[in-house]
């Protein structure tokens, strides 16, 4: 490392969890967020910060009026603009030495292995189901970590999914999608901005946590946090022997 980043990252280096050696993991590391939004923009913000060597950013929305509560991200004169090309920009001021790349598109069946290969750790910061359970899949494929985390109202989750290295897959949870109506949006049922923030903030934790080494990680277990009560719980997760993702049968 040089002068300027032993000092830029030097409360890190310290961290008898850290040192030298997981920060040059970190520098080297390469990590794909899928969204720049409410829990995207706290988890970029730091693993920038944390010299993340490179950042790859898929969004293909652009920065509104009503995203600014809680995408801290964004700022208002990027209002219209791609979400991230401001994401991009934003990151560039906290550290201008990690590398980011724009994926200025909606994942699908076609690309969405192309765009994962890159990339060691995926973060999911999306806001549906659908694209949920199609981030699952491929990071099951090519059996990569997933870091995914949700949130509603006042209650945010967390967890990382591996099943490559012993810990349940996304569809082991969350077989099913909840039925219409019962799982609204934030655009329907609203989220508390800061919210956002805790949970973003934890999905760095996390991928940092994974990415040196460092504690003990959230494969096999699913926090729930209320900020409403102020209460968190931690609940043991386990893979699906039936899970038609990772399942036993997947295995021939």
């Amino acid at each position: 490392m040089t002068p300027e980043e032993i000092e830029r990252y030097a409360r890190h280096i310290v961290l008898r969890e850290i040192g030298g050696p997981g920060q040059k993991k970190l520098l080297s590391a390469k990590l794909l967020c899928i969204g720049a939004g409410g829990l995207g923009s706290p988890a970029l913000l730091y693993l920038a910060a944390a010299g993340v060597g490179q950042l790859g950013v898929v969004d293909d929305d652009e920065v509104s009026l009503s995203n600014l509560q809680r995408q801290v991200l964004h700022e208002t004169a990027a209002i219209g603009q791609p979400k991230t090309a401001s994401a991009k920009r934003a990151l560039a001021r906290v550290n201008p030495h990690v590398e980011v790349i724009e994926h200025c598109l909606r994942l699908d069946e076609n690309n969405i292995d192309e765009v994962f290969s890159g990339y060691d750790l995926v973060l999911d910061g999306t806001d549906n189901f659908a694209t949920r359970y199609l981030i699952n899949q491929a990071c099951v494929r090519a059996k990569k970590p997933l870091i995914s985390a949700a949130m509603s109202q006042w209650e945010g989750q967390i967890s990382l999914y591996d099943p490559a290295r012993g810990g349940p897959c996304y569809q082991c949870i969350f077989p099913e999608a909840p039925a219409a109506g019962l799982a609204p949006s934030c655009s329907q049922a609203g989220v508390m901005g800061a919210l956002a923030g805790v949970m973003g903030s934890m999905m760095a934790g996390e991928a940092i946590k994974h990415i040196t080494g460092a504690g003990v990680g959230l494969r096999g277990a699913l926090v729930i946090y209320d900020s409403l009560y102020g209460e968190m719980r931690k609940l043991t997760t386990r893979q699906r022997a039936d899970c038609p993702v990772c399942g036993r049968a997947q295995d021939g």
